[in-house]
């Protein structure tokens, strides 16, 4: 934590290698964080880049006593993906696009299957599965108590569970 609070320090100052150093570190993850929430890569692109925006206009919105650097951004990502989707209309929507060519079946079938679950539980299970978020962490990022990450978490593994028995992506 004191390397964020460090970090976090030169950014607050204006240093721009400190906020491009956090950028080229955290980027490539939120952005895929974000192509979860938001359904393309073109839309998760577009709300990074509205969150690094966000972070670096707003410089004192991390609070290191409330949580990692991490868990801040990906707290304000998450709020800007659902404003994103608020804006979104149905004629907007369009099928998820596939950019790797060469995915497993299985790739695409657990995708589908994590599709067909509300966002909500897709950015719980992508954070706490995926980028290895804590259990503290998830609540300081959904701004919930640690009780209720531990059963909004049980409810998103049993609604994929359900999911993958009803043969999501058996059309493959």
């Amino acid at each position: 934590m004191a390397d964020d609070q460090e970090r976090w320090r030169k950014i607050t100052q204006g240093d721009a290698a400190a906020y491009d150093a956090f950028y080229r570190e955290t980027a490539p993850r939120l952005r895929l964080f974000l192509r979860q929430l938001v359904g393309s890569n073109e839309a998760a692109e577009d709300v990074a880049q509205e969150t690094y925006t966000r972070i670096w206009n707003r410089p004192h919105g991390f609070q290191p006593e409330r949580g990692s650097l991490q868990a801040y951004l990906y707290g304000v990502a998450r709020k800007r993906a659902a404003e994103w989707g608020r804006k979104q209309t149905p004629a907007a929507e369009a099928a998820p696009e596939t950019t790797e060519p060469c995915r497993t079946e299985i790739t695409f079938i657990m995708g589908d299957a994590l599709q067909r679950i509300p966002e909500e539980q897709r950015a719980l299970l992508w954070l706490r599965e995926v980028e290895g978020q804590s259990y503290q962490e998830l609540a300081e990022i959904l701004e919930i108590p640690i009780g209720t990450v531990r059963s909004r978490l049980f409810a998103a593994r049993e609604a994929l569970r359900q999911v993958w028995r009803q043969g999501a992506g058996r059309a493959v």
